[in-house]
């Protein structure tokens, strides 16, 4: 069900992150919080605070030296759990480290910060937590390249919570339960459809509009099938 605040948000993104690592221990898995404005630094202490006292082991990575070092500040409680990417691949890299299942928590890279954030992962014999990432970029979405990673690293995530406003709705998922669609009416927010994946463009809009003519649930699906073509 759709959380009241974001507060309860990041209660319901806990108990599906446990859930999810408790079903697949290695597994790599996405949370996102898709709100305009949304301070991503303070989410992310109250998410590994909150995960600490859940007895998970974390390690919160960020994608540069500003950032870890504002985050330490802020977070003087959890500094010794807070490092760079840059930081955690040379602690993987030491002829003598060894292998750590702590939970790695990525913290919004960006597209810059793929490859650094692929050789982290590819290191890291325990799970991986992906918060608000950005690693795929529509704009630049063509081209090999692009088509390479979509069938290699961005391939291997899977979601263990997303809440995504829309337009006219909301788009929820929580691990282990399905994707649900939720329509914003005069009395609130209604759930419409559930889907086992994510859904599209067309799958939403849809869902939302059963009863739009045939006409334009075609036009749909050509331009959802056109973007497609260009994405593969």
């Amino acid at each position: 069900m759709l959380p009241p605040d974001l507060r309860s948000a990041e209660a319901q993104a806990l108990a599906a992150l446990q859930a999810a690592i408790t079903a697949t221990a290695n597994g790599r898995w996405t949370v996102e919080f898709r709100f305009e404005g949304l301070k991503i630094l303070p989410l992310a202490l109250r998410l590994a605070g909150a995960m600490q006292q859940a007895g998970l082991e974390m390690r919160l990575l960020f994608s540069d030296a500003g950032a870890t070092a504002l985050a330490q500040r802020d977070g003087p409680d959890l500094a010794t759990r807070i490092a760079s990417l840059a930081e955690a691949l040379r602690g993987q890299e030491e002829a003598n480290a060894e292998p750590s299942k702590a939970v790695l928590v990525l913290v919004a890279p960006s597209l810059a910060e793929y490859d650094l954030a692929e050789k982290v992962c590819m290191g890291h014999p325990g799970p991986v937590v992906l918060l608000n990432g950005n690693l795929e970029d529509a704009a630049v979405g063509i081209g090999s390249v692009a088509r390479e990673r979509r069938k290699g690293f961005l391939a291997t995530w899977s979601c263990a919570y997303a809440l995504v406003p829309l337009a006219e709705a909301a788009l929820i998922r929580a691990f282990p339960e399905p994707w649900t669609l939720y329509r914003r009416d005069a009395d609130g927010y209604r759930a419409v459809a559930s889907f086992e994946h994510k859904p599209d463009a067309e799958q939403q809009s849809l869902a939302l509009h059963p009863d739009q003519t045939p006409g334009v649930a075609e036009g749909l699906q050509a331009l959802d099938r056109f973007l497609g073509s260009l994405s593969n």
